[in-house]
């Protein structure tokens, strides 16, 4: 069996170890390859140029190895007929649960005008409410979504979630759909953006949606950049509505060092880092697919072509 990676340069040799150690007799070749692309098997790949795995006439599987696929499927040219699998890593998982933590908690402690105060040599308290008196929205309740909502019911924060469909988490306020969703943001006091992106979902954080969050909401977005309409945003912390913002993901990635969130006093801005596939975690979730592919068994965190993830 031939497996074709393709990620990010500095991951490569890390994920070529992993897979020699962890599944036996299996060829990789690493992109850009010279070779015959009838010869690749299964596919392992961070944002594939268009047209590459539709060159690969003989592909069985396709891997993605971060927990989005929408880097995948915005391809037109994908072939729809191959399977292709969600990562699910617990090294992944603990990496956003860190971030949303720590997210939160800069956003309910007021963090961002503590930082102006000490930037300006300022000796002054903010009021400070304990994580029992916040509300917490949580939008996509997924594996990373349920587990960041654990993480801080754990804490004592009262936690909202929102999702296409219905859904029963123990200790977690439950809305679904268009018509669950202006109640559950009516009552998000912080709003937490995990969803995948889908045409469903594109631009969902806009102007509609912070017009009914309560007045001095917080928002972080950890999902991907294409959810949030950011000019929206930066009209809503203008005029108030929104307090503060913990931004992961941009519409342009590097955000360009003209972007006017750079320099906003209740923005926090992070490179894409809340949640890093590590290869020597992440290789579990890619050896079992590879396994069930080759005894043909049903695929683990099977993406649904029809919903995007």
């Amino acid at each position: 069996m031939k497996l074709l990676l393709k990620n990010e340069r500095h991951l490569i040799e890390r994920w070529k170890n992993a897979l020699h150690n962890r599944v036996p007799g299996l060829e990789v070749v690493t992109f850009p390859f010279v070779g015959d692309p009838a010869e690749v098997d299964v596919a392992l790949v961070w944002e594939p140029p268009q047209g590459l795995l539709a060159s690969l006439e003989n592909l069985r599987l396709v891997i993605s190895t971060g927990a989005g696929v929408d880097h995948i499927l915005r391809d037109p040219s994908y072939p729809r007929d191959v399977p292709l699998v969600r990562m699910v890593d617990p090294g992944l998982t603990q990496g956003m649960i860190e971030y949303v933590v720590m997210a939160t908690l800069l956003c309910t402690r007021r963090m961002h005008r503590t930082f102006a105060h000490q930037a300006n040599r300022v000796w002054q308290e903010e009021e400070v409410r304990l994580a029992t008196d916040h509300k917490v929205g949580i939008m996509g309740i997924g594996v990373l979504g349920q587990a960041c909502a654990s993480a801080l019911i754990g804490m004592g924060y009262n936690v909202m979630g929102w999702s296409r469909s219905p859904k029963q988490l123990d200790g977690v306020e439950t809305y679904h759909g268009i018509d669950g969703l202006e109640k559950f943001l009516n009552r998000s006091e912080v709003l937490i953006c995990l969803l995948p992106l889908t045409p469903d979902t594109e631009g969902i954080l806009g102007r509609g949606t912070f017009n009914r969050l309560p007045q001095g909401a917080a928002v972080i977005n950890a999902g991907r950049g294409g959810h949030m309409v950011e000019e929206d945003l930066l009209a809503a912390l203008d005029r108030g509505r929104v307090e503060v913002a913990v931004l992961d993901v941009f519409r342009e990635e590097p955000l360009p060092t003209e972007h006017p969130l750079w320099d906003h006093p209740r923005v926090f801005v992070t490179p894409h880092v809340a949640a890093v596939t590590a290869p020597e975690t992440a290789i579990f979730a890619v050896a079992d697919a590879i396994d069930e592919l080759r005894r043909r068994l049903p695929l683990s965190n099977l993406v649904s072509m029809d919903h995007g993830y």
